[in-house]
């Protein structure tokens, strides 16, 4: 078995890697719509807050790089400021192993890729070269 030693000077490993949407949108969904939790034990509650809070945070760092071009007296910018300041407080609680804490986490991941969606949809298209 090999493995691969990442280095990374500016300690930016997901600076250029896509967000894996998909598969976190739906366990976002899968949470938010539970109704009964009987078949999962705390420990399979604490993974899957884990693995939202891993994934809020990453979407986090995206929407506030993406945020930096915007100008700092802009409502797009307000609203993006307020969000990270939100997502901070409720990820500087440690995650827990409990329906709410996951269905917390699952809302912040929501909420983070609404935001990311509206500052893709606003973001100028390049210029195009000059001939």
């Amino acid at each position: 078995m090999s493995h691969h030693v990442l280095y990374d000077p500016k300690d930016l490993p997901d600076e250029d890697l896509p967000l894996d949407r998909e598969p976190h949108l739906s366990l976002t969904k899968a949470v938010l719509a539970w109704t009964d939790t009987a078949d999962l034990s705390e420990n399979d509650l604490a993974q899957i807050a884990f693995q939202l809070t891993g994934h809020a945070r990453t979407v986090a760092t995206d929407v506030r790089r993406r945020a930096i071009d915007l100008p700092k007296d802009s409502q797009p910018r307000a609203l993006v400021d307020v969000v990270l300041a939100e997502a901070d407080r409720r990820l500087s609680m440690p995650a827990q192993g409990t329906v709410a804490c996951c269905k917390n986490r699952a809302r912040l991941v929501r909420g983070l890729y609404e935001r990311l969606a509206r500052l893709e949809t606003t973001a100028e298209p390049p210029a195009a070269p000059s001939p």
